[in-house]
């Protein structure tokens, strides 16, 4: 990461992941257009980096499930030639299983894991593609790889950005451009709060703090990992997973049933 006065924008900056991503960004050197909701914390957070770090920090509320901020957000990221990281960290959980989910907590979850990180993520684009250099962040889920009874939602939300991240690697192979997609297990945050499953409910063990996650997925950044998994001390259980995935979608590459599907 070379910043030279580029800005990191960071959504869901507020507390969190969000929140110490902007500090380690702003030790890192770079300036920072923190979004979030909450006015008053992100004003605080940025009047803190600012004293600690000798960077320039801009804020902006916005609710990124609603149109009108989505967009406004949209046309920031459009039009400032001096974004070049953006970290969609952004997101919600609602852990319940489906038939007792409002399919309005479904739909929040879907409007801000998926559709605001893909809006924000094509706004960028362009600008990135045209100088050749840019970094994307993506914040998904351990709970991309897994489904539970009360997470079909939330593992859909993130399955689909860990897939969209990996097919955008693969589109900007040979570009300046890089694509973190990163996958927390059981985080400390007050996520937890709202999901329906309180933090409490884990075992203590299981549960990293905010600040080793982010050191983490900066380490495997700096280390040039396009898929992070900060809780994975055993490399080899990724490399097995994405061998064996990248095998059956080969053998799925014909035009004829499966001999145990044909009817006798």
């Amino acid at each position: 990461m070379t910043p030279s006065k580029t800005i990191a924008v960071v959504t869901g900056a507020s507390s969190g992941i969000g929140s110490v991503y902007a500090d380690r960004l702003a030790q890192r050197g770079y300036d920072l257009l923190l979004v979030a909701r909450r006015g008053d914390r992100l004003q605080n957070l940025a009047a803190k980096l600012e004293q600690t770090y000798g960077i320039k920090a801009e804020t902006l509320v916005a609710d990124l499930e609603k149109e009108a901020d989505l967009a406004g957000l949209e046309a920031v990221l459009a039009g400032n030639p001096a974004i070049g990281v953006l970290v969609n960290n952004v997101g919600i959980a609602r852990l319940s299983p489906v038939s007792e989910t409002s399919l309005k907590d479904a739909l929040s979850q879907i409007a801000l894991n998926i559709t605001a990180l893909t809006r924000l993520t094509h706004a960028v684009l362009p600008a990135f593609k045209a100088r050749n250099d840019g970094i994307i962040i993506n914040i998904a889920s351990a709970l991309a790889l897994h489904a539970l009874p009360v997470s079909s939602v939330y593992s859909g939300t993130k399955g689909f950005v860990l897939n969209f991240s990996r097919g955008l690697q693969q589109e900007l192979a040979n570009t300046g451009i890089r694509v973190q997609v990163v996958l927390p297990a059981a985080t400390a945050t007050d996520l937890w709060d709202i999901s329906g499953v309180p933090l409490a409910a884990l075992a203590p063990e299981t549960v990293m703090s905010v600040e080793h996650l982010v050191d983490a997925a900066l380490a495997g950044f700096d280390h040039g990992e396009s898929v992070t998994l900060p809780s994975m001390a055993d490399t080899s259980l990724w490399e097995r997973f994405d061998t064996a995935r990248a095998e059956l979608f080969a053998a799925m590459q014909t035009g004829k049933p499966a001999p145990r599907l044909l009817s006798l």
